[in-house]
């Protein structure tokens, strides 16, 4: 069965935006050691997973060749199928990508039944929400910013229970972010 994997990025307080959506507080530039993490956890997965409102944003600014990328992660985040998560639209308008509706936990587990490569989510906040508080995801990788931002859009928000976690790798960069992998524990 494919693997699903968060990849997000996290102020050190736990929000992954500001109130308003901000995302300046992000650390940038990236440094080799970082971007060679990603490459590795990028590497087996075939399918992107999407909350509509990211989508939005999301798809067009891959799809413009955002300054500053490499061609080959340009590439790969534009060629890499995209599954959108959404109850309000019924078809894509995007290149690559489809919508699934419906009930998530049926949706994901369809998706993680078929055959090929791992999937990955980047978000949005209600999505990330929603697949932590129901247990959807295999690998959660938080990439704390060393930078506090007192308020926002938290990433573990709502979740009904606690949420057990297994802390499999804790690895910081020279930019300044440490990445955290987790898998969730079993009760």
């Amino acid at each position: 069965m494919r693997k699903f994997k968060l990849q997000v990025q996290t102020s050190v307080d736990g929000y992954m935006a500001g109130p308003n959506g901000e995302m300046d507080w992000m650390t940038f530039p990236w440094t080799d050691d970082i971007n060679a993490y990603i490459d590795a956890l990028t590497e087996p997965v075939d399918c992107i997973v999407l909350g509509r409102k990211l989508a939005e944003g999301f798809i067009p600014a891959w799809a413009s060749g955002p300054e500053g990328e490499s061609q080959e992660t340009i590439d790969w985040m534009n060629d890499t199928p995209k599954v959108v998560i959404s109850n309000t639209l019924t078809e894509s308008p995007w290149k690559n990508a489809v919508v699934a509706g419906g009930d998530l936990a049926e949706t994901v587990n369809k998706l993680k039944a078929q055959p090929g490569g791992d999937l990955i989510s980047y978000g949005g906040g209600t999505l990330v929400r929603d697949l932590i508080a129901e247990g959807l995801l295999d690998e959660i990788h938080l990439f704390v910013n060393p930078t506090a931002i007192g308020a926002g859009m938290p990433v573990f928000a709502n979740l009904g229970a606690h949420q057990r976690l297994h802390l499999v790798t804790a690895q910081p960069f020279d930019c300044g972010i440490t990445a955290m992998h987790f898998e969730p524990k079993s009760p």
